[in-house]
């Protein structure tokens, strides 16, 4: 079967001004290959040769709809003056596309500095007052991942994660340093070491960042235990550990960070380090004093100029929102900002101007703010490989029509629950089962009508009721209607418990299933027609462990699957194992190292599908660790999940998505050129973007 190449044409691109605003072609400077392992180095010198193509569809948690836009406001002198009361209240900076967000400000003018991923990837961008367009900053070609910028005496400052580190489960993000203007870009942080969240001080004399060091990733992200360290541009060598345990610093003058973390009686909480004169030398640095009280979460803190007072954001006891306060060390009074301006909106990540004349931070932009009002269906992401093309869904568990024409998906598992499809040009919707809360789908490969679905509640105990689903549907006449007639077939028996994540064999006849039938998670072969009712079942796996999300190869000779058999206690750790339909053959494909080493057995790999020519298997996994604080985001259940790529032998891994959220749920189409010009649609067809999104959940104010 031959591979597919999204073909968009010279003429076609130049009169898509969308394509060329967020152009998904890849930056082929992107590097995408960790470090060899020894017993790979035979296959590294054919990589290049061997690209994966095709189009990968995924989910990215709770992205779709952000929508955020950078908002500042006039600080009075006078706390006890509303912020409301200054004209105008509330202005935004930013234009409404895509996502901005994590700015800083350069100068009174409101000069902004953000970040921004109008291209497929976050990027550093530049506006200036009664300018409209923005300017993109010299950055780093081959990154897709950039953070946290900072612009001071006329040098940018930012976290970039491009560069792999030595060893797996290691974050890639570093500190980078160039002149506004220049092409030389100098690492600030040392090889092996992962710096998060740059400060610099108010001379630019110091820099101060949120570091984990170059030991091991813990798996922890709920609070990364980041070690503040700060040192000179001059000499980045010379790093001296300021404080253990703090997150996001912020400088008052050069003498005093203000940082986060959290505390022992489990509320997030701004701390203040005055250093010595002498710090750097003799390495003494008073301990830390707690200046934000219990009972209310304060993180991301931005120290204004007077020193005596600071800007965080908020989480408090029944309220359902993120807000931004500033907080008064003399009287030790927090004096609300954002909640009476935008009571039901989240506020990310405060900063001040150099004078602190003006607070900002980014929200989303909601109803009354122009630009982009419209989730698409499917949205271009860059790709770190030429011949791969990536899309974001807005939905979970995407499956491709044998001709790849059309996509399906469940779009939520909730108000909007059930199975819909997508023209794979992101052009029409279309609702398939409705009301009844369904996920993970396979489309027949041999009949285009025909989806398989799992029916129940989702990720539920080996006795639930879930139930394998065979639907039927009438594809005539597509454009005349929205909903779809369908017709369900039920193909597992109702006292079997949990039956989900169905695959069809190529061949259309069977499908390869997991079910908790027997008090474990195992996997089960079924007629895809007929179901165990008068086909039978057959049980593929066996044992007291967790064998899940199968996954047939096109050429019918193997099923991969995700699997904790080689450590049954450990149900956080997932890896990759495949067999033979016949049950043969079972091995267990080494991702992270060699059989047997401390590496292997931290793989949390799962979503596993392959390439139209069985040889790539794409799945997500912790390889990267974490890219950005996840404090500092939205809820992610898993932030360390990126898209990986691997060969069926271990050999030639690529990393293919670079952030802070959680990639997942992937699908692969190979089969044949896709038709992607109507994605110029862009943010006209799609659902009402209304910000709705959650606060990280680990995040609990009943303390």
């Amino acid at each position: 079967m031959p591979y597919a190449r999204l073909y968009i044409s010279k003429h076609f691109r130049s009169l898509c001004p969308y394509l060329q605003c967020r152009h998904y072609l890849r930056d082929p400077s992107t590097p995408n290959c960790y470090p060899t392992h020894p017993h790979r180095h035979s296959q590294s010198s054919n990589l290049i040769a061997m690209n994966p193509e095709g189009t990968i569809v995924f989910t990215t948690v709770g992205r779709p709809h952000y929508g955020f836009d950078i908002f500042s406001l006039k600080l009075p002198s006078n706390l006890h003056i509303s912020v409301t009361k200054c004209t105008p209240a509330e202005r935004c900076l930013t234009d409404g596309i895509s996502i901005n967000f994590n700015g800083q400000f350069v100068d009174e003018d409101e000069t902004l500095v953000y970040i921004s991923e109008r291209t497929g990837s976050s990027r550093i961008y530049l506006n200036r007052l009664g300018i409209t367009k923005p300017e993109q900053l010299a950055s780093i070609p081959g990154s897709l991942f950039h953070d946290r910028p900072v612009i001071k005496n006329g040098r940018l400052y930012f976290v970039s994660a491009h560069e792999q580190p030595d060893e797996p489960f290691k974050s890639w993000s570093a500190v980078y340093s160039t002149g506004l203007y220049e092409n030389k870009i100098v690492r600030l942080t040392p090889q092996g070491t992962v710096d998060y969240s740059p400060a610099i001080s108010q001379t630019g004399r110091f820099i101060a960042v949120a570091s984990y060091g170059s030991r091991p990733w813990s798996g922890e992200f709920h609070d990364l235990q980041t070690d503040i360290i700060v040192f000179k541009e001059s000499d980045p060598t010379k790093r001296t550990v300021v404080c253990e345990h703090g997150g996001w610093p912020t400088w008052s003058g050069d003498s005093t960070i203000y940082f986060h973390r959290q505390a022992d009686d489990g509320w997030w909480s701004i701390f203040r380090l005055d250093l010595q004169e002498n710090f750097e030398s003799s390495g003494i640095t008073n301990a830390p004093l707690r200046v934000t009280p219990p009972g209310v979460h304060s993180f991301t803190p931005a120290a204004l100029r007077d020193g005596n007072r600071i800007a965080v954001a908020t989480r408090r006891h029944e309220k359902n929102f993120r807000h931004i306060e500033i907080y008064d060390l003399e009287s030790k009074k927090f004096y609300p900002v954002t909640e009476s301006l935008n009571p039901n909106f989240h506020h990310y990540n405060p900063f001040v101007s150099p004078e602190s004349g003006f607070l900002g931070y980014h929200r989303f932009r909601g109803e009354s703010t122009p630009g982009e009002s419209t989730i698409p269906h499917l949205d271009p992401v860059m790709s770190p490989i030429k011949e791969l093309r990536m899309l974001r869904l807005n939905g979970s568990f995407p499956s491709f029509s044998s001709n790849g024409d059309l996509i399906a998906f469940n779009h939520d598992f909730e108000a909007n629950s059930g199975v819909k499809i997508v023209k794979s040009d992101g052009s029409k919707r279309w609702t398939v089962l409705e009301g009844r809360t369904a996920f993970y789908n396979s489309w027949s490969p041999t009949e285009n009508n025909v989806i398989y679905t799992s029916i129940g509640p989702i990720f539920q105990s080996p006795k639930s009721t879930v139930q394998i689903a065979r639907i039927t549907f009438d594809l005539s006449n597509l454009y005349d209607r929205e909903q779809l007639t369908a017709d369900v077939k039920i193909l597992t028996k109702e006292d079997t418990g949990n039956n989900a994540f169905p695959t069809c064999s190529p061949d259309g006849k069977f499908l390869v299933f997991r079910s908790g039938r027997s008090g474990h998670k195992n996997l089960y072969i079924i007629d895809s027609v007929n179901g165990e009712f008068n086909g039978g079942i057959r049980q593929l796996t066996e044992g007291p462990w967790i064998d899940t999300m199968p996954s047939w190869s096109p050429d019918g000779k193997l099923i991969a699957f995700s699997s904790n058999r080689h450590n049954p206690d450990n149900v956080e750790a997932f890896s990759i194992y495949v067999i033979r339909p016949d049950g043969s053959d079972l091995r267990r494909v080494h991702v992270a190292g060699r059989a047997g080493s401390d590496d292997v057995d931290r793989e949390r790999i799962n979503h596993v599908c392959f390439s139209a020519d069985s040889e790539w298997l794409l799945f997500t996994a912790n390889l990267g660790g974490v890219t950005a604080e996840p404090v500092s985001w939205p809820n992610q259940f898993q932030p360390y999940g990126d898209l990986h790529v691997v060969k069926l032998d271990g050999s030639g891994l690529r990393r293919l998505t670079w952030n802070g959220y959680e990639n997942g749920t992937p699908t692969w189409h190979s089969g044949g050129e896709l038709d992607m010009g109507r994605l110029c649609l862009g943010n006209k067809v799609g659902d009402a973007l209304r910000g709705q999104f959650d606060e990280p959940l680990w995040i609990s104010c009943d303390i």
